[in-house]
């Protein structure tokens, strides 16, 4: 959680952030528990209870990323027509209901040094440092209609990439959770996020080789809360990161 805001002249909020979230690693355990529960109760893992286009796997909370990536479900076999972003939602919503879009949610989670906009309770990000995991690089953020776009905030599993892997099925409310989901979301570099656009693993991995075990980790969790299917290479990919990661 974030800590306290200091009131400067300006009118400007500004606040210290350690930057990067939870550990992934934490996240894949917890996200594998609540799975391994779900199943053996017969639930879903989304809100609405949906069934998954394919069977959901069963995960344990000592089960190893390997184990877990062996263990998901297969992709649909034929393309799924239709995908459009909207169907995803429109624009950015307050899934957690704390008064701050998902977008400024993240930046506020994974910058450091960030301030506010006044009169917006420490919602609108004005300013901060990433320390951007995707190539290691330390980027200066700061909100301008010239600016902003050097710092984007990343689907780790694609919108169009779900959508062809199970998501074509789910309901439209299912769809914007998961576009608005903070698990699933990560501010990086702008162009690097521009040149992943919706590629899976197999086609895209981190830059900085320093980060693919938790991308692998976290594209892993992503996969499992959601029950998300898996083409054979993306998850040889995710296999390969996985084998090398301690």
């Amino acid at each position: 959680m974030p800590g306290p805001a200091r009131a400067y002249p300006d009118g400007v909020s500004r606040r210290r952030r350690s930057g990067g979230g939870p550990a992934v690693s934490i996240i894949l355990v917890l996200a594998a528990v609540v799975i391994a529960v779900l199943w053996t109760v017969g639930g879903s893992p989304r809100a609405t209870g949906a069934a998954p286009a394919s069977p959901r796997p069963a995960v344990t909370a000592d089960a190893g990323l390997l184990t877990t990536i062996a263990s998901l479900p297969a992709a649909p076999s034929e393309p799924v027509d239709g995908y459009e972003r909207d169907l995803f939602g429109k624009g950015w919503k307050d899934p957690d209901r704390n008064g701050c879009d998902a977008r400024n949610d993240v930046l506020a989670r994974d910058l450091a040094d960030t301030t506010f906009k006044g009169g917006t309770h420490d919602c609108v990000v004005l300013t901060g440092t990433l320390q951007d995991p995707y190539t290691g690089t330390t980027i200066r953020f700061q909100r301008g209609n010239d600016t902003s776009e050097l710092v984007q905030i990343d689907h780790i599993v694609p919108l169009s990439w779900a959508w062809q892997h199970g998501a074509a099925f789910w309901s439209g409310d299912e769809r914007t959770q998961f576009a608005n989901d903070q698990l699933n979301l990560l501010a990086v570099d702008g162009p690097t996020n521009s040149a992943k656009s919706d590629s899976g693993p197999a086609d895209w991995l981190p830059p900085d080789a320093d980060y693919s075990c938790e991308y692998a980790e976290r594209f892993t969790a992503v996969l499992v809360t959601y029950a998300l299917g898996i083409d054979d290479a993306d998850r040889s990919a995710l296999s390969a990161v996985a084998a090398q990661c301690g």
